[in-house]
């Protein structure tokens, strides 16, 4: 376990009304003081911290490790080297895995091989039996192994009666919720990117933004029958998903939840005229009506919460024809700069905001303790610098893959270093 004295640092945590500026000495794992001008003890690291931020650490609640079936794109290992570089102290990797994340051996084998990296990981469990929306999983056996949210993530539950199912079983688990990859699958055959202007100028096959939205609505509507249960929407893009969530936050229903990744709330599908594969994603670019509408969804507290859908790819299955690529880009690298430039500096949301859109929030979500920054704490810490700029290079990335649209961008807000079960991780962006 590493020792480290950070002087007058600014400590930001909404969740306790915390921001001031103190030296923490940071001993065995846990906060061992916060005050003014504090003497590190022999053979303590001590860093400057007067131009960065410590907050809780951030959490990213939705990414895909690939193992246990692709390792050639990602592993577990690897995929919390990339979230610790980018900033991320926790994570919830996702259930399309080979086989699929639906007993609870699985669930078991991917937490004993994360127990010793520096990064908390969670698991989703999938919705039903091999993600495929005929059987319900045993969600009583992955509830026990840990699992607190399930979802069939890369594909639907395309029946109602099927998720009305879901709702029922995960009632009698206190801390269960439900999440939907939201498509309606017969509206979506064959796809490439958005239904639109540009599909049409590229003559592509589009996905119209009707497709998410009905499956947001049904879920919601079957939410509320079903005993007003938790329900997350994963990464949502379109317009009218933003005011489906707000009209039933209006109704009172706060256990709906939603999250935006940083490539739909930035990107529109004009990029994939410049991008061209590393563009290519489901839910697909949308509008620039559609990018707006999350940015208000942002202003307004609509949306709950920030996640990358880290969805790596090897070079090879990425520059291939464009119908033909596989959707996904990558994130944990990218997310804390693209957020802090786009949203706080850009003056859509403050900065304690997008702490709770980044750390707080998603843990709510799941049921997970907030860290806090207090004598006595165990340390979990992202520390960033906000006023930083820096520019993204894939070269200095630790994911196995590098398909990303924004290599090269110039953003504020730059990871500095993560602390986290007794290590502390510098980051090399």
């Amino acid at each position: 376990m590493t020792s480290i004295l950070l002087q007058n640092i600014r400590l930001l945590n909404p969740e306790q009304k915390l921001d001031r500026r103190a030296d923490v000495l940071i001993v065995g794992g846990k906060i061992a003081g916060i005050g003014e001008n504090l003497d590190a003890p022999e053979g303590v690291d001590t860093r400057d911290g007067s131009s960065w931020v410590a907050a809780p650490g951030f959490y990213d609640m939705h990414i895909h490790l690939r193992e246990p079936g692709a390792t050639h794109k990602e592993t577990i290992e690897t995929g919390c080297a990339s979230a610790a570089n980018g900033g991320f102290t926790g994570l919830a990797c996702m259930p399309n895995t080979s086989p699929a994340i639906d007993s609870a051996e699985v669930v078991h084998s991917i937490l004993w091989k994360s127990q010793n990296l520096p990064v908390d990981v969670n698991v989703v469990g999938a919705t039903t039996v091999g993600r495929k929306g005929e059987t319900l999983a045993p969600m009583g056996e992955l509830y026990e192994a840990g699992v607190r949210m399930f979802s069939d993530d890369g594909d639907c539950v395309r029946s109602p009666e099927m998720m009305r199912r879901a709702f029922e079983y995960a009632s009698q688990f206190e801390e269960a919720v439900l999440s939907q990859h939201c498509e309606e699958h017969t509206m979506t055959v064959g796809f490439a990117m958005n239904e639109g202007a540009v599909a049409t100028r590229l003559g592509m096959p589009g996905y119209p933004d009707i497709a998410e939205e009905l499956i947001i609505e049904r879920d919601i509507r079957l939410a509320e029958f079903c005993g007003d249960r938790p329900y997350h929407v994963s990464h949502m893009s379109t317009a009218g998903g933003v005011e489906s969530v707000r009209s039933a936050k209006a109704r009172g229903k706060t256990n709906i939840t939603c999250e935006v990744t940083p490539h739909h709330f930035l990107l529109t599908d004009e990029a994939i005229e410049k991008y061209w594969s590393n563009a290519k994603m489901n839910p697909p670019l949308r509008t620039e009506e559609h990018r707006h509408a999350l940015l208000d969804g942002f202003r307004d507290g609509t949306i709950d919460a920030i996640a990358t859908d880290h969805a790596p790819h090897a070079l090879s299955e990425k520059e291939i024809e464009f119908p033909n690529a596989p959707n996904g880009i990558i994130g944990l690298e990218t997310s804390l700069g693209l957020s802090y430039t786009y949203l706080v500096d850009a003056g859509v949301v403050s900065l304690e905001r997008l702490i709770e859109l980044m750390a707080i929030n998603p843990r709510k979500i799941l049921s997970l303790p907030i860290p806090f920054i207090e004598e006595g704490a165990d340390t979990n810490l992202t520390i960033f610098a906000p006023e930083e700029t820096w520019r993204v290079d894939t070269t200095k990335f630790l994911t196995k893959s590098r398909n990303t649209p924004f290599n090269g961008w110039e953003l504020k807000g730059k990871p500095i270093g993560v602390v986290n079960r007794g290590d502390v991780v510098w980051s090399g962006l």
